[in-house]
């Protein structure tokens, strides 16, 4: 899962993107890059880390001019957590593009091996990003007429780069001499939207993973970029959009309302908040039905994401809430990182249980997910050691029981508790004393009830259906197989860390 922004300014954009990607740090974590271009030259800074500790003033002042892309990460399936892997990816010809990429390809392997026989290109990291860069560089030298570019060459690109890639993709682009290319894939997976601002000056464009960036920085939602829509914003600030890819329909991912996406943002027509809300309400009726209700004492939330949720719950229940868990908000999201002892520890150090809210009560606590289940074993344990006589656990999503695959890092079947286990092995393996699911038809229509309009979504984390219509088995072994590998290699980084680190010691103290 990645943020993006790209900006067509008026003044200098440096500044812009740094605010707009502190707005989107939910989205990544561990890495970030800001490119920007002042005539045909291009200038770049990005590295591992936060935001805040990957940009310096020196930094700043290197990126000059008033059209700029930004990006911040996490990595995907299988994908490396280096600073080469970090965005924005730029490649030379034709014209000069720099590309950051929210989302995941299916075919990026098959893709990358066609390229170097067929396009005569090199991509020279794991990332599909970079793949994806260098489909669309190539297609936009075969349809191009000249040393120029216009919008039918760009946009006849993208439509041939639809046909050639699979997977889910937002994108922001930079094209020297012309201007900033936005486009989303065809079935709409990944969130991307867009905004304008009027200035003394002119119009300003700002293209953005969620709408939460746009209102930061005081533009106005003008729309959600259609799936299989690109939209191109010229040197001159003229707005060009086509519809790329004609039988597109739009897919939205149901786990960025459910947990990913900030709640004060719209996605698609519909209050992230509001959704959560409302997956409360339902949830509440499931939970009137599978457990004692009048045993509860209080609700609780699991900080942060799924407050409202819990609040709402709490109030259709008519059963006190309260806040037992204070969070440490310097503590990335736990169910995402690397390694088991690190999400666990990572538990420990995010949130802390106030005894004064547990003591002898009758605790349900709620949650958005339950993912891995390290953190809801933790949450569990917590409460029963500030106090809790007995512990519920609510989840207001459904049992996440196959990986994802277009763009959220949770890739491998044995790492989701949900998988392969029935309802009571789940609530044993993390110590509740009884748990509640949302459904998938109820987690659907907490959407609907917010936007009526929205049809279809990708669920297929809890349901296993992969909208794209091209994952199987050996792709999901395949991912399953890169996962472990990448992770035998961080394995062996950290021992070989561990043991510099205690030979140095060995040989300061002799």
């Amino acid at each position: 899962m990645c943020g993006i922004l790209g900006i067509v300014a008026k003044s200098p954009v440096n500044q812009v993107l740094y605010d707009g990607l502190l707005l989107l740090q939910h989205r990544g974590q561990d890495a970030a890059g800001i490119s920007t271009s002042q005539g045909h030259s291009f200038h770049m800074h990005k590295a591992n880390g936060l935001v805040r500790d990957v940009f310096r003033t020196r930094n700043m002042r290197s990126l000059l001019g008033n059209i700029g892309i930004a990006h911040v990460r996490y990595p995907t399936a299988g994908s490396a957590s280096n600073a080469e892997e970090a965005q924005p990816f730029y490649v030379n010809a034709p014209f000069g593009l720099l590309l950051a990429h929210n989302g995941n390809l299916i075919n990026g392997v098959e893709l990358k091996q066609d390229m170097f026989l067929r396009d005569r290109r090199h991509v020279n990291t794991e990332s599909d990003s970079e793949v994806l860069l260098n489909v669309l560089a190539h297609e936009l030298q075969a349809g191009s007429r000249g040393t120029t570019l216009d919008p039918e060459t760009v946009f006849g690109a993208v439509a041939r780069m639809h046909e050639r890639a699979r997977g889910a993709y937002a994108c922001v682009v930079q094209i020297a001499g012309l201007g900033l290319l936005a486009f989303r894939d065809p079935f709409g997976i990944r969130p991307l939207c867009f905004g304008t601002l009027d200035t003394d000056a002119g119009r300003e464009y700002l293209v953005a993973s969620e709408s939460v960036a746009l209102e930061g920085l005081g533009f106005k939602l003008e729309r959600d970029v259609a799936p299989g829509e690109a939209i191109l914003i010229d040197l001159d600030g003229q707005l060009h959009t086509q519809r790329c890819a004609p039988q597109a329909t739009l897919n939205p991912c149901i786990f960025e309302y459910v947990y990913f996406a900030r709640p004060d943002s719209l996605i698609d027509g519909a209050s992230v908040y509001a959704t959560r809300l409302r997956m409360g309400e339902h949830l509440a009726e499931r939970v009137r039905r599978e457990l004692p209700v009048g045993d509860i004492d209080v609700v609780m939330p699991i900080p942060e994401t799924s407050r409202p949720a819990a609040m709402q719950l709490a109030m259709r229940l008519g059963i006190d809430y309260r806040e037992g868990f204070l969070k440490n908000r310097y503590v990335g999201r736990t169910f995402i990182m690397p390694g088991h002892s690190t999400r666990k520890k990572g538990v420990r150090q995010k949130l802390n249980a106030m005894s004064v809210e547990f003591r002898g009560k009758n605790v349900l606590l709620v949650d958005d997910s339950i993912v891995r289940g390290t953190t809801s074993q933790e949450i569990v344990q917590m409460a029963r050691d500030a106090g809790a006589n007995r512990v519920y656990f609510a989840s207001a999503a459904p049992p996440v029981r196959f990986p994802n695959v277009y763009g959220i890092d949770m890739p491998t079947r044995d790492e989701l508790i949900a998988h392969g286990r029935d309802h009571e092995q789940i609530c044993a393996a993390i110590g509740a004393d009884a748990l509640v699911y949302q459904s998938v038809s109820d987690m659907r229509q907490s959407v609907r009830d917010v936007n009526p309009s929205l049809e279809r979504f990708d669920s297929s984390c809890f349901d296993g259906v992969y909208v794209t219509g091209d994952v199987g088995s050996e792709y999901l072994d395949r991912l399953e197989s890169l996962r472990h590998a990448a992770t035998a290699a961080r394995g062996a980084a950290d021992d070989d860390q561990e043991r510099t680190r205690l030979d140095l010691q060995v040989r300061t103290e002799a």
